[in-house]
């Protein structure tokens, strides 16, 4: 298979997971097939050339997420990171799954799995580009909606541990984002302090 027909083997057989979502957004639409999408979206405006190793990261991040519900787990921050920590393998043993199917050597598939995992945030670019895609696609697209469910000491508190995640480039990005009136002036007080 050349390169580019198995980049595009693996998009299909990940989108073909994505649509295996049982959630629906509002278009009637699998979410999660939704959602790659629009981290595909944001990695083509802040980096057109990037990496196939990334591009293929950031269609899967969220592979048969459904899968491992947070509800299983223990409320609190221990609970969550926990979640997170299992998600994050599980999606990159799917990666692995599809990756070989598509034809991919172990090297390449080893460094879309560390992507996926998210090793070395702050260290490895392609890791940050992928952190903050992923906080902006929340940002425009599901803000809105968590926003109905918190109170607004929450929300800013979330804020600000999604930026402390980012990169001045996704700040720069967040900024320019066309947030309603209230999750503006709620994204401004988290920035204040």
């Amino acid at each position: 298979m050349t390169t580019m027909g198995r980049f595009d083997a693996a998009i299909a057989r990940f989108d073909a997971a994505h649509a295996e979502d049982p959630e629906k957004d509002a278009s009637g639409r699998p979410a999660e097939l939704v959602y790659a999408q629009r981290m595909s979206a944001w990695l083509a405006k802040l980096a057109p050339g990037a990496a196939e190793a990334l591009r293929l990261a950031v269609r899967c991040q969220h592979i048969r997420r459904w899968a491992i519900r947070r509800s299983d787990y223990p409320e609190g921050v221990a609970g969550y990171r926990k979640w997170r920590i299992d998600e994050a393998a599980a999606h990159a043993l799917v990666a692995k799954e599809i990756l070989e199917q598509a034809g991919y050597d172990e090297p390449a598939i080893q460094r879309v799995q560390a992507l996926v995992r998210k090793e070395k945030l702050k260290q490895d670019a392609d890791v940050q580009l992928l952190e903050d895609i992923g906080c902006l696609v929340f940002l425009e697209h599901y803000f809105a909606d968590f926003a109905r469910k918190h109170d607004e000491a929450k929300l800013v508190e979330i804020l600000r541990k999604t930026w402390r995640k980012m990169s001045p480039r996704g700040h720069q990005a967040a900024l320019g984002l066309k947030l309603p009136t209230p999750l503006r002036a709620i994204m401004e007080e988290a920035l204040s302090k």
